[in-house]
C-alpha cells in the first residue's frame, strides 16, 4: 500500500472545496493549523448553545441564551448618533423584553420587526435596570421559520476572521464527506466501552445536545481521542518492532561478577531495583535488541541497576559503555562506580575530552584488545578512533541531552548492541508512553534505605538577611550549601547579573574564598573548576543558575536555598532539592518566594512541602502546567493531539499501547481485516512515518 487510500481523498482536498470557505477564510483557518477538511473533522465544538424555544421569559434565569416568541410593541430610535435603538416586545404572558441595536438603520428595523408582528428571537438575555434586554439577537425569524433555527448550536474554537456560522457550515460539509470506514478498534473494547463507530462518533461530537456531550468523557469524544492515541501508539509499536528486528545478540549473565558486588553491599537492593535488573538481563539474554528506559526518581539507585547490567555484559565476555552528558557527571558516575567495580573484579576506565596523548592511546589500546570491561565517558566515546573489542551494552544517562542520531551512532560501534537509557526525571505515565512508547520501561519507584528526608521550608524573600545569618553559622560548622538564583525572564544577561550580585553579597557576608559561582555563560573549564572546588570542599557555598540541576553529588552539601522558588516548575524544584540529603546529615531545602504568592504558586510550593515522591510531583505538575511545559515543548518530541488530552487520559493512552502491540503480534503485516482498517487510520492521522516503517518491515 504505497499511497493514500482513495476513500480518504475528499478529506485531504483544499479547504476551499468546503461550502462557505473562500480564499481569505481558508488562509485564516490555515494559520490556526486547519489545512484540510480532515483537520476540521478533528476540531470539535467546546460548548453548545441550547436554542430550544421557551414558553415565556419567566422560564429563563438571565444571563442566558433564550429563544422566545414575542410580539413587537414599539420602536424607540437612538437619542444620539451611534446610540442604541430599542425595540420593545412582549412575550405570551405580557412580560416585556427590549431588543437593543447599535448603529442600526431605523427603516431596516421597522421592516424586519414591524409593530404588531410576532417574531421568534434568539440571543443572550441580560437584566439591565430591572428590565430584560437582548442586545443584537442572533436570530430574528417569523414564527413559521422556526425550523431554520438550530435546536442545539455547537460552539467552535474560533480563529480571527472566522465566525461560528462559517465554522459550523464548513464542519457540516466535512462531515458529509466522511466515508464509511472499516472498524480499526478491537470489537470487544468497543463493546465494553459502549463506543460508537467512527462516522457516527464524528456526527455526534459535532452535534452535541447538552453540555455533557461536549465533555471529554462523552462516549463519542472518548472514541475519537482513542483513535488518535491508537494511531500514535501503533506508529511507536512499528518503530519498536523495526528496532527489534535488527538482530540482537544474546548476552547471557552468569551472575559471577554481579554476585560478588551484591554480597559485599551493606544493604539489600530494593524490590524495584531487583525487578528492573531482572527485566534488563532478560532483554539482554534474548536474541532481540534491547531498547529500554530506566526511570527512577532522584536517589532511587539507578547506578546500581546500570552496573548490574554492565557486569552482565562483562560476564558474557563483552564490554559495556556508560555515557553522561557532561564531564562532571561522567567523572561522578565513574567515582561512584569505582568501589563497586573493584568488588566485582571487572576492569573499568574513564574517557573524556581531557584525555590526551599517550594516556588516551593506552586506554584506547586496552579497549580495542578487550582488557577493559567497562568504559565511562562523555560523547568522547563516539569518536571514530574509539574501537571496542566486543561492545554489547550502551547505557545513556539523561537521554534528552543526546539526540536519536547519536544513539544510533553509538549502536553502530558494536554488533547489535543493547541500549539502556536512564533518566532521573520522573515522567508521568501518559507522557512516558507518548514520548518513549517505542521503548520498554523499567521504573524505580522506591527509595533505598538510609536516605534522610529533606526538611522543606518556605520563606518570603523579605527575610533574606535572616537566611544569610543562618548560613554563616552553618558554614562555621563545616556544612556546605547550594544557592540557586532564578532564571529571570528569557534574558541571560539579567540572569547573570542576578547570580553575580548574589555571589558578591554572599562573599561580603561570609568572607573571601568561601563562596563559588557557576552559571551558563562560563567557559566549560571555569565551570568545571568552580564545581571541583565545591566538591572538594574548598568553597562552602556555591551560587548557581540551574546548571546544577542534573546529577551533581556532594554528600556534604546539606542546605539548598532556592531564590524566587515560585517561578520554577515543580519538577525542577524537586530535582534541585534532590541535590541535598545525600549524606547522613539532616538536610534543609529553603524556598524563598516573593510575596504575595499566587494561588497556583502556593499550591505548587505546598505540594513540595508535603511529598518527596517524584512521580506524584510529576503528575501534579502535569495537571497544573500541561504536557508541553513539563518536558519543554520545543524539544519534547510530543505528538500534537487535536482531541485526545495527554494530561487527563493516561489510562486511555495505556490501553492504546497494549492494543497496538497486541494487534501487531496477531497481524504483523497488518493485512487482516482489522490490520487493513488500521492502515487507513494511520493515513487518516497523517502517520506517514509508520506507513514507511510498515513497508520496510
Amino acid at each position: 500500500m504505497s499511497g493514500r487510500p482513495d476513500v480518504l481523498f475528499p478529506l485531504f482536498a483544499g479547504l476551499e472545496t468546503l461550502p462557505g470557505i473562500g480564499a481569505k477564510t481558508a488562509k485564516a483557518l490555515e494559520q490556526a493549523g486547519i489545512e484540510r477538511p480532515r483537520d476540521l473533522l478533528l476540531t470539535l465544538p467546546h460548548a453548545v448553545i441550547d436554542r430550544r424555544p421557551l414558553a415565556a421569559l419567566s422560564d429563563a434565569v438571565p444571563p442566558a441564551v433564550v429563544t422566545l416568541e414575542v410580539t413587537v410593541t414599539g420602536h424607540l430610535p437612538a437619542r444620539r448618533k451611534g446610540g442604541p435603538t430599542r425595540v420593545s416586545t412582549e412575550d405570551a404572558r405580557g412580560q416585556e423584553l427590549a431588543l437593543i441595536f447599535f448603529h442600526a438603520r431605523g427603516d431596516y428595523l421597522e421592516k424586519i420587526l414591524p409593530i404588531g408582528a410576532r417574531r421568534l428571537v434568539s440571543g443572550k438575555v441580560e437584566t439591565f435596570d430591572g428590565l430584560a434586554q437582548m442586545v443584537h439577537p442572533d436570530y430574528i425569524l417569523p414564527p413559521e421559520g422556526a425550523a431554520e433555527l438550530p435546536r442545539f448550536e455547537p460552539v467552535y474554537p474560533l480563529t480571527q476572521g472566522v465566525t461560528q456560522k462559517v465554522m459550523a457550515r464548513a464542519a457540516e460539509g466535512a462531515i458529509a464527506r466522511a466515508p464509511d470506514l472499516a472498524e480499526w478498534i478491537d470489537p470487544s473494547l468497543m463493546k465494553q466501552e459502549g463506543w460508537p463507530g467512527w462516522a457516527e462518533a464524528l456526527t455526534a461530537a459535532h452535534h452535541p445536545a447538552s453540555a455533557a456531550e461536549t465533555a471529554p468523557t462523552a462516549p463519542a469524544r472518548l472514541r475519537l481521542a482513542y483513535d488518535e492515541f491508537f494511531a500514535h501508539q501503533l506508529t511507536l509499536a512499528l518503530a519498536r518492532r523495526s528496532e527489534r528486528r535488527l538482530k540482537g545478540r544474546a548476552t547471557r549473565a552468569t551472575g559471577a561478577l554481579q554476585n560478588k558486588v551484591l554480597a559485599a553491599l551493606p544493604f539489600r537492593p530494593t524490590a524495584a531495583q531487583t525487578r528492573s535488573v531482572a527485566e534488563i538481563t532478560a532483554d539482554m539474554a534474548s536474541e532481540r535488541r534491547m531498547n529500554r528506559l530506566l526511570q527512577g526518581d532522584v536517589g532511587a539507585g539507578k547506578t546500581l541497576v546500570a552496573l548490574m547490567a554492565m557486569l552482565a555484559a562483562a560476564e558474557a565476555g563483552g564490554q559495556a559503555v556508560m555515557m553522561a552528558p557532561t564531564e562532571i557527571l561522567a567523572r561522578q558516575h565513574y567515582d561512584g562506580l569505582v568501589p563497586l567495580v573493584a568488588l566485582s573484579g571487572a576492569r573499568m576506565a574513564l574517557l573524556t575530552g581531557r584525555d590526551k596523548g599517550a594516556e588516551r592511546a593506552a586506554k584506547l589500546a586496552d579497549l580495542a584488545e578487550g582488557r577493559l570491561d567497562i568504559l565511562v565517558g562523555t560523547h568522547a566515546v563516539f569518536q571514530a578512533d574509539v574501537v571496542f573489542h566486543d561492545l554489547r551494552l550502551v547505557v545513556i544517562d539523561e537521554q534528552h541531552r543526546f539526540g536519536v542520531a547519536q544513539r544510533m551512532a553509538l549502536g553502530q560501534k558494536g554488533q547489535a548492541v543493547d541500549v539502556l537509557v536512564m533518566t532521573a526525571t520522573p515522567i508521568p505515565r501518559s507522557l512516558a508512553l507518548a514520548q518513549y512508547g517505542d521503548m520498554d520501561l523499567s521504573v524505580l519507584d522506591e527509595k533505598p534505605p538510609g536516605r534522610t528526608p529533606v526538611r522543606t521550608a518556605l520563606m518570603p524573600t523579605a527575610r533574606i538577611a535572616e537566611v544569610v545569618e543562618h548560613l554563616k553559622r552553618a558554614v562555621a560548622e563545616g556544612r556546605q550549601c547550594y544557592w540557586v538564583c532564578p532564571l529571570v525572564e528569557e534574558s541571560e544577561k539579567v540572569d547573570l547579573a542576578s547570580a553575580e550580585e548574589r555571589f558578591l553579597a554572599l562573599r561580603a557576608a561570609l568572607g573571601e574564598g568561601v563562596v563559588g559561582l557557576v552559571h551558563g555563560q562560563m567557559p566549560p573549564a571555569e565551570k568545571d573548576a568552580a564545581m571541583a572546588d565545591f566538591v572538594a570542599g574548598r568553597t562552602r557555598v556555591l551560587v548557581a543558575t540551574t546548571v546544577i540541576e542534573v546529577g551533581v553529588n556532594v554528600p556534604n552539601a546539606s542546605i539548598m536555598v532556592i531564590e524566587r522558588a515560585e517561578i520554577f516548575g515543580l519538577a525542577q524544584l524537586h530535582q534541585l532539592r534532590g541535590r541535598v540529603g545525600r549524606g547522613a546529615a539532616q538536610s534543609t531545602c529553603l524556598m524563598l518566594y516573593q510575596a504575595p504568592l499566587s494561588q497556583t504558586g502556593e499550591r505548587r510550593l505546598s505540594i513540595l512541602r508535603e511529598t518527596e515522591d517524584g512521580f506524584r510531583i510529576a503528575e501534579e505538575d502535569l495537571a497544573m502546567r500541561g504536557a508541553g511545559d513539563v518536558i519543554g515543548t520545543a524539544q519534547s518530541g510530543l505528538p500534537r493531539f487535536r482531541i485526545a488530552d495527554l494530561e487527563h487520559q493516561a489510562g486511555l493512552m495505556a490501553t492504546a499501547q497494549t492494543d497496538a502491540r497486541a494487534l501487531l503480534t496477531t497481524d504483523p503485516t497488518l493485512d487482516g481485516p482489522r490490520g487493513k482498517a488500521a492502515r487507513v487510520l494511520l493515513w487518516l492521522m497523517g502517520q506517514d512515518r509508520a506507513i514507511r516503517l510498515m513497508d520496510v518491515g
